[in-house]
């Protein structure tokens, strides 16, 4: 089992900032891929990105050429810039961990991840 922890959210304005933290611990972080989703009030949970355990990344197309993905597989932790910040970008953001060491399908589907962090608020004002 493994414990994920994020952090960075908070509210900024449109056009802002911000990035996100995802602290793993628990089992051999760099064998696994990693996934950010967010969800929104009345929506169901999307995904935003994700990295592979050997470093290939995804984006869902709604933040491309604005979120950027990446790990650092000595600290434990997955990160999330997120630039150019929308008000639909308003979400609880949550970071998940794969089930099965050395995944390298598809990284979109909540079914890859078995661990879920507790998600941190981001909110965006227009």
């Amino acid at each position: 089992q493994v414990q994920l922890v994020e952090s960075g959210g908070g509210l900024v304005q449109a056009g802002d900032s911000l990035r996100l933290s995802c602290v793993a611990s628990g089992r051999t972080f760099s064998s696994y891929g990693m996934g950010w989703f967010r969800q929104a009030p009345g929506l169901q949970r999307e995904f935003v990105a994700g990295i592979s355990w050997s470093g290939t990344i995804y984006y869902a197309d709604s933040v491309k050429g604005r979120f950027t993905v990446s790990r650092d597989n000595a600290k434990n932790t997955m990160y999330l810039q997120m630039n150019s910040l929308k008000p639909e970008d308003t979400a609880v953001y949550y970071c998940a961990a794969a089930n099965t060491r050395y995944y390298s399908g598809n990284y979109n589907s909540p079914a890859v991840y078995d661990n879920w962090g507790q998600g941190t608020q981001v909110t965006v004002s227009s």
